[in-house]
């Protein structure tokens, strides 16, 4: 076996650097921010800790598979490009939830998954603040603290409680697609929750807290290691029209069911982000 495609070893390797960056987002966390900056808008915000957290990772992979790629995204947002390939490549978003994290909001976690040959095989995601860690390794279940999960039962949209965000873009044509789907939704669903970190929500689909999530504009290092979690939690994942799920489209639906997703398409007004990761 190619010790760069040792998944047991990868998997062992990064849930010990997970357990480092955790101990380093918690310690920080109702901690006052220093260094706090913004990206594409004044509410998009890297903190000294992202940038932290997102080189350890990195160092630390790199350190033990020297072959293995990245799309990080901090070091995307200082303008290297996201390209996915076929050679086992990390997805990593060092702070999901940024906003929470500065504001002192406990809803903040790492998310990574690790892709060979553009397959998701590595799922975790990790709250270290609320002690919530969720992982899943493909075709093996997914876990809340190594106790197994699974979506909830639910299939209909009016007994669903169901995720979304408005993002971190406010770009006015987008927000006209956020309210409406708002609108529609907040009427005809059980209920509507924003926790403002994507990979959160998507889990809270797999732990059968909430029943659906949705998104557009939302980035691959958001969704990646929790859309895994959610399929290996008996769930869907798919693109928002119902298409097949593209990691790089930044659109993205998870459900518990098929049923519960056939019933939800129809009621979005769709949004494609542009550029695509």
């Amino acid at each position: 076996m190619d010790p760069d495609r040792d998944l047991d070893a990868c998997y062992e390797h990064v849930m010990k650097l997970v357990d480092e960056v955790g101990d380093i987002i918690s310690s920080r966390f109702f901690a006052p921010k220093a260094k706090v900056v913004t990206k594409s808008s004044n509410i998009d915000f890297v903190t000294e800790t992202d940038q932290q957290v997102e080189k350890h990772l990195m160092d630390g992979i790199t350190a033990k598979f020297p072959s293995h790629k990245f799309i990080g995204e901090e070091e995307t947002s200082e303008g290297k490009a996201a390209e996915l390939t076929d050679a086992p490549t990390w997805i990593i978003d060092p702070v999901d939830g940024t906003m929470n994290f500065v504001h002192g909001f406990p809803h903040s976690c790492v998310s990574i998954a690790l892709l060979v040959d553009k397959v998701t095989e590595i799922g975790i995601v990790y709250n270290p603040v609320l002690n919530q860690k969720f992982t899943a390794r493909r075709g093996k279940g997914a876990f809340l603290n190594g106790k197994e999960i699974h979506v909830s039962s639910v299939t209909s949209l009016a007994d669903a409680l169901i995720c979304t965000e408005t993002g971190t873009s406010r770009d006015e044509q987008k927000m006209v697609v956020v309210m409406e789907n708002l609108n529609k939704l907040t009427r005809i669903a059980n209920g509507i929750r924003c926790l403002g970190a994507a990979a959160l929500n998507i889990c809270m689909v797999a732990l059968g807290g909430a029943d659906c999530y949705f998104e557009f504009g939302l980035h691959a290092w958001d969704m990646a290691a929790g859309e895994l979690i959610v399929r290996e939690a008996g769930g869907v994942s798919l693109d928002p029209s119902g298409g097949a799920l593209d990691l790089m489209s930044r659109r993205c639906l998870v459900a518990a069911s098929q049923e519960l997703a056939n019933e939800l398409i129809p009621q979005l007004t769709q949004y494609h982000p542009l550029p695509r990761d």
